[in-house]
């Protein structure tokens, strides 16, 4: 191949046991984190996006991208020398319950590079082939949801969300045969393979399967070269140490979440194998953004009985998940007291980080009281049984003069006029709660001694314009589809800059038009990709 050397240094098959079969057959898999496995062929392979930036900071040139053996690299049809393909063993909790094992059923780790100024990544395509944990899958994956995946990874990293990242979407020339309604009625769809990005891709349900087995030797194996390798500030592994990292993990976790409710995002899938170790957004799957605020919605069509997802529940399912990884671990440190210590108080972690985040949000210095929270509170409620924009709203907000003190319903009524989805039926107390909520608002934040300019401009900065709406996602799928990779391209571009303004493409921040309301991909998703 005619790019620049890149040094892989795998960690992490060098540092844990492999799985001595050899064989691709569906299999339980014990005693071993991963499996030997190489992508498979394609036979038509083409680039239709890549992040830039990414390339450059993996060590690609800008030429790079251009060359046919960087599409057969990331297709999965060519290797470069230091890559040896892997698909990692673990299990999880799916929607509540213990599924045993799962593993990298579509997903294949190419290699981990050392990159020149950001440490080690791992390099992994999703969709290339199946593994022994595809079950009875294949390993597969299509264009509609590998758009979803590219665009989103990005769109997190740059609203400063921890996420792994997207570094290229190839078609493959091949048709993959997929139920979308899981209604009987498959059809052929466009495959596709998407590069994954991440310094570990390890996750809550790595340490879940060797612990649930009873193998403490590979438990302890895990558990040491993730602290080794992704917290080696925390020193030596020890139970101490062990007790320290479990720790940063709940930081971690706990501050991913609270940037999830800040920008309006649900995960929609937050099985405890779906949960990154080191913190991150992982799996894009049926996700979805709050259009109009609702702490109830969930885009999972597959979670619609117990709604288990729903954007009002991260926060108490990501200490459930917690929970569990707090089991898993529990054999190596044999205490329990302190681990159920932490455990209690993520939950109070978590309300004072999300009472930070929504000050911020409304442009305050910081949440003084339980004023504060009322304050808050009180604004979801009234934005919920309103049914207005989330994201529109934070924006405007940041445009209120706070010399309206004491304004009429029709003064505010105007700025706020663009968020409401059900304006013509708005009930003239709804109105009222409004109105005496915004007078609250501006007493509230007239304590601050904050210019406005300062107030608009922090506000902005947290609350931003313009989100991977479900149906511009939608939109740019369905061009896709026909060939057209233009609304792709465009998506790429406007989401770089998620706070700008960015004027010429306002259009992307208007709310859900009608005819998206309850259109598939455009409001809920399956898990069928």
């Amino acid at each position: 191949m005619s790019f620049p050397a890149l040094t892989f240094n795998n960690r992490f098959i060098n540092n844990l046991p492999s799985d001595p079969e050899q064989s691709n057959g569906r299999r339980q898999v014990h005693h071993a984190a991963y499996s030997f496995v190489d992508p498979t062929m394609v036979s038509n392979p083409t680039l239709v996006a890549v992040t830039d930036e990414l390339a450059q900071l993996i060590g690609f040139t800008a030429e790079d991208s251009d060359n046919d053996d960087f599409v057969a690299l990331f297709s999965g049809n060519k290797l470069l020398d230091g890559m040896q393909p892997y698909a990692m063993c673990y299990g999880g909790h799916q929607f509540g319950n213990w599924a045993g094992q799962l593993g990298d059923g579509r997903a294949i780790n190419l290699g981990e590079v050392v990159t020149p100024s950001n440490g080690q990544l791992i390099l992994q395509l999703k969709g290339a082939g199946p593994t022994p944990y595809s079950r009875t899958a294949d390993g597969l994956a299509v264009l509609r949801s590998s758009v979803r995946e590219f665009l989103c990874s990005e769109a997190m990293f740059n609203l400063g969300i921890a996420t792994t990242r997207a570094l290229s979407l190839c078609l493959t020339g091949e048709s993959v045969e997929r139920d979308m309604f899981y209604d009987g009625n498959g059809k052929g769809e466009p495959g596709a393979v998407v590069c994954r990005v991440s310094r570990s891709f390890t996750r809550f349900g790595s340490f879940q399967l060797p612990a649930s087995r009873g193998d403490l030797t590979l438990l302890k194996q895990l558990i040491d070269h993730t602290i080794t390798s992704d917290f080696p500030h925390l020193g030596e592994p020890s139970k101490a140490v062990y007790l320290q990292w479990f720790s940063e993990v709940c930081d971690l976790t706990c501050a991913m979440i609270v940037d999830w409710m800040r920008v309006g995002f649900v995960h929609g899938v937050m099985n405890t194998d779906n949960m990154s170790i080191i913190g991150e957004t992982i799996d894009y799957g049926p996700y979805g953004w709050l259009d109009n605020f609702d702490p109830n919605w969930t885009p999972n069509t597959t979670d619609f009985a117990n709604r288990r997802y729903k954007f009002g529940a991260q926060g108490q399912v990501s200490q459930w998940n917690l929970f569990q990884l707090a089991n898993a671990i529990y054999p190596l440190i044999e205490e329990a007291e302190p681990l159920q210590q932490r455990l209690n108080d993520y939950a109070q972690q978590y309300e004072q980080q999300w009472a930070e985040m929504m000050s911020k949000k409304l442009g305050l210095k910081q949440c003084n009281s339980k004023i504060d929270i009322e304050l808050f509170s009180e604004l979801e409620r009234i934005l919920t049984i309103t049914v207005m924009d989330m994201t529109i709203f934070y924006r405007q907000l940041a445009k209120l003069p706070l010399e309206l003190a004491q304004c009429d319903n029709n003064r505010w009524l105007e700025l706020f006029e663009c968020c409401y989805y059900q304006l013509d039926s708005l009930h003239p107390l709804h109105q009222q709660e409004m109105s005496q909520w915004l007078n609250n608002y501006i007493t509230r934040a007239l304590t601050d001694d904050i210019s406005a300019t300062d107030r608009t401009a922090a506000m902005n900065a947290v609350n931003p314009k313009y989100v991977l709406r479900n149906y511009l996602a939608q939109q740019a799928i369905e061009l896709a589809e026909q060939g057209d990779f233009s609304e792709v391209h465009q998506l790429q571009q406007l989401l770089l800059r998620p706070y700008d303004e960015q004027p010429d493409f306002e259009r992307y921040a208007q709310k859900r038009p009608e005819w998206a309301r309850n259109k598939a991909g455009c409001s809920t998703l399956s898990c069928s990709s």
